[in-house]
């Protein structure tokens, strides 16, 4: 994975299928994607990256660690 930083949203969702994630699918007002009992929703595509505070909170979300998110 990359480091902890700016990452295109294309990026993020390939990263989390690596780490188990399924999806996206739709729903409602952003898409989502799943890993068990685990729903993640996931930035809806924008112009710029998805910043580092973003991030933070998705991988938050995700109950991904930091070292394990630059570890892979």
């Amino acid at each position: 994975m990359p480091p902890l930083g700016p990452i295109k949203r294309r990026d993020l969702v390939r990263y989390l299928k690596e780490l188990g994630f399924s999806g996206p699918f739709s729903g409602g007002k952003h898409q989502f994607m799943v890993q068990g009992n685990r729903t993640l929703w996931v930035p809806n595509p924008h112009r710029g990256e998805i910043g580092i505070g973003l991030l933070t909170r998705v991988l938050r979300q995700a109950g991904i660690e930091k070292r394990d998110w630059e570890k892979l």
